[in-house]
């Protein structure tokens, strides 16, 4: 089963259930269905995490929880796919993401270089939080449609490729049975 591939990568559950900001979920938190990996919650813990992963939003790990026990998705892959936005990779993805916004606004881009500090806020942010916000939101679909897709094509491939690799255990098996039980009655009919 896939399953044993996306566990290996997951922290521990208890890490998630005491992270300081996902606190505020209590008791939730514990609900065995967050926790469980069967190919749509996986699949609709990928679409939470890549649609959140692209919000320019504060606290993403909270919006993903939250949308994980709203949604019924894996809790712990829906929080950690938000980290693909991470301080070395928000500024070509929200430029990126911009890009897209004001060319589907269909207004000229302004080149600026994304500081965390409160005057960049209020000067920068409030001219590009439209095409930003609307980027970031269409990105966000995106790639949440392609990883919910692909998470259900790579299952199914994964569960029909071990059907037939049990299958031909079996067969094999039947025959290495059929080929001993044919030894032991001409052994038995000599005799």
């Amino acid at each position: 089963m896939p399953k044993h591939i996306f566990k290996r990568f997951l922290p521990d559950p208890k890490l998630i259930r005491e992270h300081k900001y996902l606190q505020m979920f209590g008791t939730i938190l514990h609900n065995e269905n967050l926790w469980h990996m069967n190919r749509h919650s996986v699949a609709r813990a990928f679409a939470i995490g890549l649609f959140t992963a692209f919000l320019p939003i504060p606290f993403q790990m909270v919006v993903a929880a939250a949308l994980a026990i709203l949604w019924r998705g894996n809790l712990p892959i829906s929080v950690c796919l938000v980290w693909i936005t991470n301080p070395f990779t928000m500024p070509p993805i929200f430029f990126f993401c911009y890009k897209v916004g004001t060319t589907i606004l269909r207004i000229p881009h302004e080149p600026f270089h994304m500081e965390l500090s409160l005057h960049w806020l209020e000067t920068k942010f409030l001219r590009i939080w439209e095409p930003l916000l609307l980027g970031s939101v269409i990105c966000g679909i995106i790639a949440a449609l392609i990883g919910y897709g692909f998470i259900l094509l790579f299952w199914r491939l994964w569960v029909i490729r071990a059907m037939k690799h049990r299958k031909e255990r079996h067969r094999r098996l039947f025959f290495k049975r059929k080929d001993s039980n044919k030894k032991e009655t001409g052994a038995k009919s000599r005799l």
